[in-house]
């Protein structure tokens, strides 16, 4: 993948979002936990404008979204909740530059990607913008003008940070399989055709001129060889999903230079093992590819599953610290 950004080794890092309503406790847990990956916290407990829908909706362009009983829908001006969503990521900004002052090195900032929000963007009628091409290519226009926005502010912000942009598409392979449910329930969208979503996402990837891109999805059936095709420089998935069936395109995905971002720590309160025991699945998957052990660190970033904000203030800071062991015993013992 000759013109994909590279993303240096980095160990661990987190995934976005975390529980409860304080911008600064969240930036110094995501600052001090990742000393070389630190990133930018959402807190979705504040409630709407804070989720990641309506977060990202906040960063569009010349279009804008409003709260309904059933969901955030665009409307034609912007209202109180596009101006609360633009509050909070002011907010959260203003703590994570007051944390990373005088910060050199890789930091990370998340939005929603343009397929998941056109799944959970609805038009004036009800349905999704997804229902409609023309819409869910003007959503992806705007979203992308608003990511290079929102990515220079970070850069004023924190002028000596390398950006990461990370996009949450945890909808991607329901897109692509038909499986959206329209807004009567009864129904699911057709799935789009993977040349549109590859080229869209290609499309929103190259906002970050030269930077690194992540796609995150925790869900099932991660689309591996689209994501890479699109031009991202890691791909960032819960590790207790993959199965055999994807040893493949992991192989393929690793040996071009693609980073794996292995969620090995359980997003919501459970029982941590051993550090080391963590990781014992991405040793086995070595193994099992005949991948060079040395390559391990290179090639892998600890995360959490998904994001934190179900899980508990106490459990989140654990989580974050057992990552960090946890990449600590892989690098030093990759075997």
């Amino acid at each position: 993948m000759n013109d994909t950004p590279h993303l240096p080794p980095a160990l661990a890092t987190g995934i976005g979002s975390l529980p409860g309503t304080d911008a600064r406790e969240a930036a110094k847990a995501a600052t001090g936990s990742f000393e070389d990956f630190p990133h930018l916290p959402e807190l979705p407990a504040r409630g709407p404008g804070a989720d990641m829908i309506g977060r990202t909706a906040g960063l569009l362009v010349e279009l804008y979204a409003r709260v309904e009983p059933s969901g955030w829908r665009i409307g034609d001006r912007p209202g109180r909740d596009t101006r609360r969503a633009r509050s909070w990521l002011g907010e959260d900004l203003d703590a994570l530059e007051e944390f990373t002052q005088g910060y050199e090195g890789l930091l990370k900032v998340q939005a929603v990607g343009p397929w998941t929000l056109a799944a959970a963007l609805e038009l004036k009628n009800g349905e999704a913008a997804l229902s409609d091409l023309g819409a869910s290519r003007d959503l992806a226009a705007s979203l992308a003008e608003g990511l290079r926005q929102h990515l220079e502010e970070v850069r004023r912000r924190v002028p000596g940070a390398r950006l990461v942009l990370q996009l949450d598409e945890p909808s991607l392979t329901a897109v692509l399989r038909g499986q959206v449910r329209t807004a009567s329930g009864y129904r699911t969208h057709r799935a789009v055709d993977r040349q549109t979503v590859e080229a869209t996402l290609r499309d929103v990837v190259g906002v970050h001129d030269g930077g690194p891109v992540v796609v995150h999805s925790c869900a099932p059936d991660v689309p591996f060889a689209l994501l890479r095709r699109a031009g991202v420089a890691g791909i960032s998935f819960d590790f207790s999903l993959l199965t055999e069936r994807d040893d493949e395109v992991i192989g393929e995905a690793v040996e071009g230079g693609t980073r794996l971002f292995a969620g090995v720590v359980p997003g919501t309160d459970a029982p941590l093992s051993d550090p080391a025991g963590s990781v014992m699945g991405v040793r086995t998957l070595w193994r099992r590819l005949g991948l060079r052990p040395g390559l391990l660190p290179e090639a892998v970033t600890v995360t959490p599953a998904c994001g934190l904000a179900g899980a508990s203030p106490g459990y989140a800071r654990s989580a974050y610290a057992h990552c960090v062991r946890a990449a600590r015993s892989l690098a030093d013992n990759p075997e």
